[in-house]
């Protein structure tokens, strides 16, 4: 999700690589899950987010799209996200004790709060959201805090997938011709969520391989 202000309004000033400290470290956010309630439809699920969420639940993407997700239009493009519950306007994920029941499972830009991603050409690095979180924090380093194994083949994973959907929404900007437009945002949903992911399998070959093939429709 673009956002469309200025570095120094969201953030402490700084962009921090994999390897740097940073005031991030909620200490497990003991008696407090505020930041998983009241997120509308802002926790954006990325093919990587379903894989997981497949491996944790046991459902198919269809099958989380009836209570726990729901499709959203996200810059042009058709995309999952966190389905609030009704009652609590919560994580469907958040046990009765306020805790997450999938942690070691959870979303991509679940692991990454209070932080988020700045893209600059072919590379990424981090800052630190402000305003966002109270709780008590202290520095850790950032490979630490978002917690995500195989960290150079995540990296190349979030590049192509950035630079896939900029392709994507560039095209459905200019679009004119509505069924084209469906056609597009359909390819991308069955491409990298409605088919199944071998959850027994690595995540990344799977994803390379639908990326060749969607890149190849989009050029």
């Amino acid at each position: 999700m673009k956002r469309f202000v200025s570095m120094e309004e969201i953030s402490d000033g700084r962009l921090y690589g994999v390897n740097d400290m940073v005031k991030a470290d909620c200490h497990d956010c003991v008696g407090c899950s505020k930041c998983c309630h009241d997120m509308v439809n802002t926790i954006i699920l990325f093919p990587l987010d379903i894989y997981r969420l497949t491996q944790a639940t046991g459902k198919s993407f269809r099958e989380l799209l009836e209570r726990e997700a729901r499709l959203n239009v996200v810059d042009g493009v058709v995309l999952p996200n966190l389905r609030m519950t009704e009652e609590g306007n919560c994580c469907p994920f958040l046990d009765a004790k306020g805790r997450c029941s999938i942690h070691k499972h959870r979303p991509d830009l679940c692991r990454l709060f209070p932080l988020g991603r700045y893209y600059e050409k072919d590379d990424f690095r981090y800052f630190l959201q402000v305003g966002q979180c109270s709780h008590p924090r202290s520095k850790v380093k950032v490979s630490r805090w978002i917690d995500t194994p195989d960290y150079g083949r995540n990296r190349e994973y979030i590049l192509r997938w950035h630079r896939l959907l900029m392709r994507a929404e560039e095209i459905l900007y200019n679009c004119s011709d509505e069924g084209l437009c469906k056609n597009m945002n359909l390819a991308i949903l069955n491409t990298f969520y409605m088919a199944p992911y071998d959850t027994e399998a690595d995540f990344y070959g799977q994803f390379a391989e639908r990326a060749d093939r969607m890149e190849s429709a989009l050029t």
